[in-house]
This record gives structure tokens, C-alpha cells and sequence, in this order.
């Protein structure tokens, strides 16, 4: 599969998702690009994925988003069609900026006005840092199982990272990975399911957006966080978290919205992903945060597109 273009599966949801979205590659001023997922008009809300996924996950909102604001869902420097800085990459501040500083580059570049930031794992500290860092002008947060929050992971989690999400994809194939990682069983679910292995079974893999991941993420020890800065982050945060979760303990989040001034937590009977898994719960919850107008659970917004 050639990196530079979307797969089949990507390829047919991003037909089905324009005109009222489209995808384009921005080129940076300090050199390589972002791609971002774009549409709509009023507020911007910016949409961040997680480890190894791209801004194509989020295709079941994006449609009901653009309908009353500007949707911008990036792929994270070095995932999806984004290309990976050539920053060094030794410490775990290098792995912040790696992730951190295109982002934010863009966004000025752009200059969408005050934006909300949506996002998951690790997207969730990108958004954090893009709020603490105070360049780009976050309004407000949606920090769905997100990293950057407290130092703890579940062992499991970073023996699967450490392994490499995209080597073990290659080599299960798709019917093991999904039995190692079951999607859910909706046909949103399944869509979702396929694209995600899709994304992450590139047979060059991701060589340095791992490396960077993976200075946030040592085998032993805290992961990298930003906990005691927590409480200088005076934007209102809704921290959406799965009770399933495997991951991040959801003990993270109810320390962080204890620290947060303006933040507040909805728990999902969901894992890691709730935002995926129950997205009849997250997205309302979502546009009642941004103080969007209610959306019609039984549209097409929240199906997944044609199979």
C-alpha cells in the first residue's frame, strides 16, 4: 500500500463523505505537510486522533459537526498522510514537540480564530499541550481517554505499544487482530473495524512517529504527563471516559477533573474508545458541550457510511 494515498477502505469514506468534507494536504512553513479533513463553517473545532490511527476515524462525526461549525480532523505528524518532522528525537519533551508542533504551526497558519480541541489518547495530549503552550486560541477541551493526564498505564498497554501496533497487525492479519482487538459489533463498528487495521498495517509502519510514541511511553515507569500543570488550565474541559477502559485507568480522569477549574467527567460503559464504541452517547454529549444544537440519533450522522 503506497503511504501517500488513502486505501480502499479510507478511499470509499472519503467519497461518501464529500462534497460537505474534503481532505487536503497543507503544506508547513518549516517544511512537511498535515493533512486535515475539512468542512463546514462557524466556529472551528478541531478534531485529534490516537496512536496509529488518522483524522478518517472521526468520519462518523465530521458530517454531523460541519453542519454548524468549521471541522478541521488532522492526521497527527507522522500518522495517516502526514509526514513526520525531522526533529530529534531523544527525550520525551522531543516526543511533545514531535506531535505538538506541526499541529500547532498549522493551526496558526490557518488562524480559524478560537478553536475547541477534541482529543483521544494521543490526541488528547496534543490538546493539552496546544492549551498549556497558549499560542493557538483554545476555547475549550474534550479530552476523550486521554494521555498527557497522569503517569499511569496498564502493563498490557505498553507491551502492546512497545510491540509495535502496526507490526502486529501486519502479522496477525486482519481476522486475528480483530480477535485480539474486537470492534464493536454494529456495522458502524465494523466500518470503523476495517479502516483501523487498514491504517495501521502500511507495510513500512510508522518508524518515527513510534519512536517519538514511544519516549511518552517507557516500559517501566511513569508515562509522560503534565498532571501538576493541570490546574492552569482554565479553558472548560469535558473528560470523557470509557469504565471499560484498558488503557488509561479512569482513576486519571477523576484526579484530573478534580484539578482541572472547569473540568467535568462523563463516564461510557465503553473501553478505550468510547467515543467510537458509543458514539449514540459521545456525540450528543459533544455538540451539548460545545453548545451546538441537539442531534437526531436516527440520522445519518451517526451511521457508518454505505457498505
Amino acid at each position: 500500500m503506497n503511504r501517500n494515498v488513502p486505501g480502499p477502505v479510507e478511499a470509499h469514506i472519503l467519497g461518501q463523505l464529500a462534497p460537505l468534507v474534503e481532505a487536503y494536504a497543507h503544506w508547513l512553513p518549516s517544511g512537511g505537510s498535515l493533512r486535515a479533513l475539512e468542512g463546514g463553517e462557524g466556529p472551528a473545532v478541531v478534531l485529534l486522533h490516537g496512536r496509529g490511527h488518522a483524522a478518517s476515524m472521526w468520519f462518523s462525526y465530521l458530517t454531523a459537526l460541519a453542519r454548524g461549525r468549521r471541522v478541521l480532523a488532522l492526521d497527527l505528524p507522522g500518522f495517516g498522510l502526514s509526514s513526520p518532522p525531522e526533529s530529534p528525537l531523544r527525550t520525551a519533551e522531543d516526543g511533545v514537540r514531535f506531535f505538538t508542533e506541526p499541529v500547532e504551526e498549522l493551526l496558526l497558519t490557518l488562524k480559524p480564530g478560537p478553536v475547541a480541541v477534541v482529543g483521544h489518547s494521543l490526541g488528547g495530549l496534543v490538546a493539552v499541550e496546544l492549551a498549556l503552550r497558549g499560542k493557538v486560541e483554545v476555547e475549550r477541551l474534550v479530552l476523550i481517554d486521554s494521555m498527557g493526564l497522569g503517569p499511569e498505564m496498564t502493563p498490557l498497554a505498553r507491551g502492546f505499544f512497545r510491540a509495535g501496533p502496526e507490526r502486529v497487525a501486519r502479522t496477525l492479519g486482519r481476522g486475528l487482530f480483530d480477535r485480539l482487538l474486537p470492534p464493536p459489533e454494529t456495522p458502524l463498528g465494523r466500518r470503523l473495524g476495517a479502516l483501523g487495521y487498514e491504517l495501521l498495517a502500511v507495510p513500512e509502519g510508522r518508524p518515527r512517529a513510534a519512536r517519538a510514541f514511544d519516549l511518552l511511553v517507557p516500559l517501566v515507569g511513569g508515562v509522560f504527563h503534565r498532571r501538576e500543570q493541570l490546574a492552569s488550565v482554565k479553558q472548560p474541559v469535558l473528560l470523557v471516559w470509557g469504565e471499560k477502559e484498558d488503557t488509561l485507568p479512569v482513576s486519571l480522569a477523576v484526579e484530573a477533573a478534580k484539578r482541572l477549574p472547569e473540568g467535568r467527567l462523563l463516564r461510557v460503559v465503553a473501553g478505550h474508545s468510547p467515543h467510537l464504541e458509543r458514539p449514540e452517547v459521545v456525540l450528543p454529549a459533544l455538540k451539548a458541550f460545545l453548545g451546538d444544537s441537539p442531534v437526531t440519533l436516527s440520522g445519518d450522522p451517526m451511521d457508518a457510511p454505505g457498505e
